[in-house]
């Protein structure tokens, strides 16, 4: 290009989006690999279907959909779940395959859109495979050097390669009726029944006999090319993680074969004109929020709280042989309502492979943090505060979510209010911001789907704190922080002076003190394994064996018809006792109920719950939440995302666990039980599709992948976790919070297709909430840091659920369950869940 040239725009693909759970890996793969604009259109996007895809007639969204083609040099038809025979999923695709001659472009589809065009040729049918191949890696057998080439074979010069596979339907094109002896060369030859598709590739799986078919090889169509159009198709994944790197020479090949077919027709595209597509990369929560210059509010007062802080510290040494929850009942023993975030096994551990955390943060004086609270429907978010300078107010205020867009769009104003740059490295993750907790149901509507109207409560789904004194530990360094976090100019106190004194007190202590005599005086029994509860005191209500395996014959099913790849079905247990927690922050003109007013002598409270929990059962995400209306007490040992503040995000997927005993209680005898096609393939998913969660804010090229298919050991399980890592972009605003709320609910809790999958699971569960338990527990500090886990091997409770009689009993839920895949057993599936479900449970049988 000669010096003062423009250099030529960049050529554009339009990628048809199914709702996968993988597109957006597809989007970033096309990227980084050809250089091009990709633009995304949802198969039924209201643009095309301003009336729904049902309602609006075909012809009118047609003549659209040819419109925005006019802007593009080439199609993506992607992934996704269902059956191309269905409207619904494939919606705008079908028009591709019946575009006339004079609007014809170049097309590549993907899995479902490969499906959709083999279905539009004459002959062309989609089956169900004898068995699904969901997450499985294949060699792809395609012509090589065994046949003579033809013209646009998108394979060519391209070596052997493996790929993963995420399909229950397969292309026909009458490979069944082809003789054996002549199958070698008959595969690469059109079929009198498909006569318009010419076979690619193929995967040849070797099947044994049941279920109707005979033991042998079922022939699975990989790739196809129509003879006379531009339309080419693959079955497998290009853009998993799994897939080799040499299948990327089929997407470039597929891409300049499409343009040399645009210059041999003379086809040209529009620059000008109305886009209805969009970037494949979400805008920032800041950028959507009104534009500066235009005030959101009017200058209330949770606007003004705390506003403009500053951080003031003490550092002192961490007293030896005192726990965590000895710590936080002696800086603050008669706090209500608390938040621990807790690596309850950062002690030296038994194993030398036991995976250990480093930090634990402890909130204090949350009467006067600034609450933040929403129930997921309602078109406004709360913001409450209880008492300032140990005073109370009580104030509460409706804040309208239309003002901001979201409720994370507002949760991101306010912080960015309030940030604070820290300048070289960090001694601490978290100095204060926001603590707390997002539910299940919330991430829910996160992603598109809507809850049932009315609900049957009113609950917090997003319940966030403000926390402006905290203290976090720092066990690696044999550290505590003391940090307070006040508006600039505000006079000085006397907390950090008091707590820094208490922790020096602790130190002095030769023996470990009991701080919580008068609220915690039940001794553990000298056998606690066979201590039970007392029917008459407390009832569980365990899932029922028949139901729960029905319920797995139930999800593998919809896999089988190509309705998920992997669905992470749950149940619930249930223990109903007599009343133990206090209820937090009663006002002076409230009446205190009987019961509520003081917790029996005989019946541990939840704080006793966890102490006992975390000694049984340390995790490096442990973590205490009472906050009215949620107490919360979890032995997580997954991480869902952590960033940092220059954008560095990082997410850790867990799937496949087993449990250790005699026949597993080493790494290795693990990692040979572990390292099987259905628990590889289990993680994979999820791998795959924590990429795309990833890819959707920080961008094409920006998310890689470490420790993949690591097994790792824990107190009680083994377990298998991945690493998957992303940037955020420098420009545009980006924080942790937009990573955050573009990957809600965590896929390790849902399965993939995400949207899809979440859809099923409602109905196979019966409609249930989930509530805290598959929703994520955390922090997002005022620099922009931020760690949250899952909320798995957990017990938690609502305050305003109450068992038979009434105020007089309390009622825990455990969550308990796994992924279901086609290569799952139905008793396989039980036994994991009731070995998740073993650990929280157990507490009540020995301690209540």
């Amino acid at each position: 290009m000669q010096p003062g040239q423009q250099q030529p725009p960049r050529k554009r693909i339009l990628f048809l989006d199914a709702y996968d759970s993988f597109s957006n890996n597809i989007t970033s793969l096309l990227q980084t690999l050809l250089d091009v604009e990709v633009s995304v259109l949802h198969i039924d996007s209201p643009s095309l279907f301003p009336l729904g895809i049902d309602s609006t007639p075909d012809e009118e969204a047609k003549s659209r959909f040819v419109k925005e083609l006019a802007r593009y040099d080439a199609v993506v038809c992607g992934p996704g779940p269902g059956n191309p025979g269905n409207q619904r999923d494939v919606g705008v695709m079908r028009f591709v395959w019946e575009l006339e001659e004079g609007n014809v472009l170049p097309v590549l589809g993907i899995c479902l859109g490969f499906q959709s065009l083999v279905n539009s040729c004459q002959g062309g049918q989609v089956k169900r495979l004898r068995r699904g191949l969901h997450g499985m890696v294949r060699t792809i057998i395609h012509r090589m050097d065994s046949v003579a080439p033809v013209e646009g074979d998108i394979f060519a010069g391209v070596n052997g390669f493996k790929a993963t596979l995420y399909h229950s339907l397969c292309g026909h094109v009458g490979q069944e009726g082809i003789d054996q002896q002549e199958w070698e060369e008959a595969r690469w030859q059109p079929q009198d029944g498909c006569p318009e598709l010419l076979p690619l590739a193929w995967v040849e799986e070797q099947r044994e006999e049941g279920e109707g078919f005979e033991a042998g090889t079922e022939r699975i169509l990989m790739a196809v090319k129509h003879r006379t159009k531009p339309f080419w198709g693959v079955q497998y994944h290009p853009e998993s993680v799994c897939t080799e790197e040499e299948g990327n020479k089929i997407i470039v090949n597929w891409f300049e074969e499409a343009l040399a077919w645009n210059q041999k027709h003379k086809r040209t595209t529009l620059v000008e004109g109305h886009n209805l597509a969009e970037a494949a990369i979400k805008p920032s929560l800041l950028s959507q929020l009104t534009p500066s210059g235009e005030p959101r509010a009017s200058g209330q007062w949770w606007e003004k709280f705390e506003s403009d802080p500053v951080l003031r510290s003490v550092t002192v040494p961490l007293p030896r042989g005192i726990p965590v929850p000895d710590i936080v009942e002696a800086v603050d023993p008669d706090a209500s309502e608390r938040i621990i975030l807790d690596s309850a096994n950062a002690a030296p551990a038994k194993s030398s492979a036991d995976v250990r955390g480093r930090y634990s943060i402890i909130a204090a004086g949350l009467d006067e943090a600034l609450r933040l609270e929403y129930h997921a429907g309602d078109d406004y978010a709360t913001t409450k505060l209880k008492a300032v300078g140990g005073m109370s107010v009580n104030l509460s205020q409706q804040v309208p979510i239309a003002r901001y867009g979201s409720i994370w769009a507002l949760i991101a104003a306010f912080q960015d209010a309030r940030h604070i740059d820290v300048e070289g490295p960090e001694t601490t993750p978290f100095l204060g911001g926001f603590m707390g907790y997002v539910t299940y149901e919330q991430g829910l509507m996160d992603i598109g789907i809507n809850l049932d109207h009315p609900r049957p409560h009113h609950r917090p789904d997003v319940c966030l704190s403000w926390i402006t004194k905290s203290i976090v530990i720092d066990h690696l360094a044999g550290v505590v922080h003391v940090q307070h976090l006040r508006s600039s100019g505000s006079e000085e106190d006397t907390w950090l002076e008091k707590t820094t004194g208490k922790l020096l007190t602790l130190q002095n202590t030769q023996r470990r003190p009991s701080f919580n005599s008068k609220k915690d005086n039940t001794q553990l029994p000298q056998s606690p394994t066979k201590r039970r509860p007392s029917r008459s005191t407390t009832s569980i209500q365990t899932p029922l064996t028949k139901e729960y395996e029905d319920k797995v014959r139930l999800c593998q099913e919809h896999i089988a018809a190509g309705e998920s790849y992997e669905l992470c079905l749950t149940d619930q247990t249930t223990i109903t006792r007599p009343l133990s927690d206090v209820q937090p922050l009663l006002s002076p003109t409230q009446p205190k109920h009987p019961r509520l007013s003081s917790s029996p002598a005989t019946r541990p409270n939840s704080w006793s719950l966890f102490k006992h929990l975390r000694t049984r059962q340390p995790a490096p995400f442990a973590s205490y939440l009472r906050l009215h209306p949620a107490t919360l007490v979890s032995a997580s040992p997954e991480r869902f995302l952590t960033y940092d503040r220059q954008g560095k995000c990082s997410m850790r997927p867990m799937k496949g666990t087993v449990r250790k005993s005699d026949n597993c209680s080493t790494l290795s005898q693990a990692e040979n039980i572990l390292h099987v096609p259905k628990e590889e393939a289990e993680n994979l998913m999820i791998v795959d599709l924590v990429r795309h969660d990833l890819h959707s804010i920080c961008g094409a090229g920006n998310v890689t992948v470490r420790d993949l298919l690591k097994v790792e050991e824990y107190q009680s399980v083994f377990q298998m976790i991945t690493v998957v890592e992303g940037q955020l972009p420098r420009q545009g605003g980006y924080g942790g919070l937009d990573a955050l709320a573009g990957a809600l609910p965590p896929g390790s809790m849902t399965g993939a297709p995400k949207k899809r999958s979440c859809e099923i699971l409602r109905g196979v569960e019966g409609g249930k909430e989930r509530g805290l338990y598959s929703g994520v527990v955390g922090y997002h500090c005022v620099s922009g840091r931020g760690d949250w886990s899952v909320t798995i091997r957990s017990l938690f409770r609502w305050d305003d659920e109450v068992g038979r009689e009434g105020g007089e009993e309390e009622v825990w839920r455990i969550g308990a369950g796994g992924a279901v895949t086609i290569l799952s057993t139905e008793v396989g599936e039980r036994e994991e869940m009731f070995t998740k479900l073993a650990g929280p449970l157990r507490v009540f049988g020995e301690v209540c």
